[in-house]
């Protein structure tokens, strides 16, 4: 086991190698990347998360639905995430004709929208079962 643990050690402080040995001639565009993006979470990603959960403890009291509510907040962030390099700036390369062009702010706004209905319908519903829960525990009594 001890050999098999230092072969992998072996082979994946060689491939590291190779890959920073390639990253070396774009040093000079990458590393704004590789520390920009840490220290862009850490300044607005990170407080502005944590001000929408304090926020949304706040506001909303029942457990269900505050749960139901941050997954549709992590689904959005994911989303957006994603869409960025997308919307960020014009492709780089000329169209190729053989894909089909997107419009992608419309296909983002499309993918939140059925997103939050799916959420709202799920609240009402669930809202809707708790309250005839509700009332038929009231009759009985």
């Amino acid at each position: 086991m001890r050999a098999v643990r230092l072969l992998l050690l072996v082979v994946g402080a060689a491939f590291t190698a190779y890959g920073g040995w390639l990253l070396l001639p774009q040093l000079g565009t990458t590393v704004p990347w590789l520390i920009g993006g840490p220290v862009l979470h850490d300044l607005l990603v990170a407080p502005l998360v944590g001000l929408v959960g304090l926020a949304l403890s706040r506001l909303v009291t029942n457990r269900l639905r505050r749960a139901w509510i941050a997954a549709g907040l992590l689904a959005s962030a994911t989303l957006l995430l994603i869409a960025v390099p997308l919307l960020w700036r014009p492709p780089s390369a000329p169209p190729n004709p053989g894909l089909p062009d997107r419009d992608y702010p419309l296909g983002l706004t499309v993918g939140l929208a059925v997103l939050w209905a799916a959420i709202v319908i799920v609240l009402v519903v669930a809202t809707a079962l708790d309250r005839r829960g509700t009332d038929r525990r009231t009759d009985r009594s």
